[in-house]
């Protein structure tokens, strides 16, 4: 009865099965994976010190920037050489401003720093002038899927949509470290302390859930292939069957 599990059509059919269901079992796991990975790093996160509560280290030591050094603190000294603006930051469910200066350190390079976060309206603070040494949590280069980045072209002299080396270097005329940071604690009053971010591809965000949501995807492909080829196997032993016994003809 089963002698068509030997024809070249069912030759097909048994392959794919049998190449589909490991396929679909491998991604699956990968994006649970990716998922359980997530959610460690999320517990690491919240186990970890408070930035102020760590000891900070030069930066030279912590790049570049992966996950294990973001949001640790780091220490720079130099200059402040120019100060800039990126518009359209929320904090607290407000709209406002991060200011962020360039710090001129002793290798010629400059670290971008976000000396606090203003509101809308509010005047923009001078940067401190001399030597300074600065203390923030470090961070890694922004792009254009973050969150508050102002995209937008054409924004007026004096502000940046986005932070990171490869747009700043457009605006000044020196090296650009390819990281920055945001102070602890802002040196002028007014300025709010800009909390560091989360590193990219941790934590229980949408994407996190989106991993989730695949391997659920996967392991119902797996399920549908079965079904599928089961319901083929059942109907073609009933399609036997019923030649057998003279109630379907051979066309």
């Amino acid at each position: 009865m089963y002698r068509f599990l030997l024809t070249p059509r069912w030759w097909g059919i048994n392959a794919f099965v049998l190449l589909a269901i490991p396929f679909c079992v491998f991604m699956g796991t990968w994006q649970l994976g990716r998922f359980e990975d997530r959610v460690e790093s999320h517990r690491s996160a919240q186990d970890a010190p408070d930035p102020g509560e760590r000891a900070a280290r030069p930066i030279a030591g912590l790049l570049p920037v992966d996950q294990e050094t973001s949001g640790r603190p780091a220490t720079a000294s130099g200059t402040y050489a120019d100060q800039l603006i990126v518009p359209n930051r929320e904090l607290d469910k407000k709209r406002g401003s991060y200011v962020l200066a360039l710090l001129r350190t002793a290798d010629g390079r400059a670290l971008p720093v976000v000396r606090g976060w203003l509101p809308a309206g509010a005047a923009v603070p001078p940067a401190p002038t001399g030597e300074v040494t600065v203390t923030g949590a470090l961070q890694a280069p922004e792009n254009a899927g973050t969150d508050g980045a102002d995209t937008r072209g054409g924004l007026p002299g004096g502000q940046v949509g986005i932070i990171s080396g490869a747009s700043l270097v457009n605006l000044v005329p020196y090296d650009v470290y390819d990281a920055w940071i945001t102070v602890i604690e802002p040196d002028t009053p007014g300025l709010t302390p800009v909390p560091a971010r989360a590193p990219q591809g941790s934590g229980l965000d949408l994407k996190a859930f989106q991993n989730l949501g695949y391997t659920g995807e996967w392991f119902v492909f797996v399920a549908f292939v079965l079904f599928m080829w089961y319901r083929l196997f059942r109907r073609e032993t009933e399609a036997v069957r019923d030649r057998a016994l003279g109630l379907e003809t051979a066309a």
